[in-house]
């Protein structure tokens, strides 16, 4: 299959990512083994600070771009966590979910790129990004905003798609989740302050530690 790398993200002629994903989770599991063979005695939050400063880079870079839409790709995607907080606490018995929260690692590697989303949502919302430069979002107005109690000021509208591709687009594919953020966490005055809203909207709920789980509602799985 033929492929083209742009601004270090690996293209398809169908935009499935296999091969950047591949790529990346390859890349990943190399410097991971680099960590356990020269770290061995390391502490936990040095071996932490290590997963988090050298491997996740390579797994989120540019994910608003290449987010995988498969079932396969994102099992092969969180593998890679799965095992690292393995090593890092050498306690393989505990259950992922324990693990996570052991070491204090917030988000499953798939929640961090739904986190992504809310993030460049957010920056095109509010104007943070070159208007030319990014997608274009369907807002409703105002008037519609300051009648309707639920939801945030940002809301947006769904568009109507007839292929998947189009579905899995950040523009339709965050809708739902940043709709049903709070008026609280999207009117955020920098990004920073957007990110630990965001954080505390989340922080009591299953989805942060449960890759499966959907943040709208938590009883419920992706």
């Amino acid at each position: 299959m033929d492929t083209f790398k742009d601004l270090g993200v690996l293209f398809d002629p169908y935009l499935l990512f296999d091969s950047h994903i591949s790529e990346k989770v390859s890349k990943a599991y190399i410097i991971l083994g680099i960590i356990k063979r020269n770290f061995d005695g390391a502490t936990v939050n040095c071996l932490l600070n290590l997963y988090k400063t050298t491997v996740r880079p390579h797994l989120e870079y540019a994910n608003q771009v290449w987010h995988p839409r498969r079932i396969q790709d994102l099992e092969k995607l969180e593998k890679v966590q799965r095992k690292a907080t393995k090593s890092i606490l050498r306690r393989k018995k505990l259950s992922y979910e324990m693990r996570l929260k052991s070491i204090k690692i917030t988000y499953t590697s798939i929640q961090k790129r739904t986190r992504g989303d809310m993030i460049e949502i957010y920056k095109i919302a509010t104007a943070k990004r070159d208007i030319h430069c990014c997608p274009k979002l369907n807002l409703r107005s105002s008037v519609v905003s300051d009648i309707e109690t639920r939801g945030n000021m940002y809301k947006l509208i769904p568009v109507r798609c007839k292929y998947v591709l189009r579905k899995k687009f950040l523009t339709n594919r965050a809708v739902c989740i940043w709709n049903s953020l709070s008026n609280n966490v999207v009117s955020a005055e920098s990004v920073n302050s957007f990110k630990s809203r965001l954080d505390r909207f989340w922080s009591l709920h299953d989805f942060v530690y449960d890759y499966r789980a959907s943040p709208l509602d938590t009883g419920s799985y992706m």
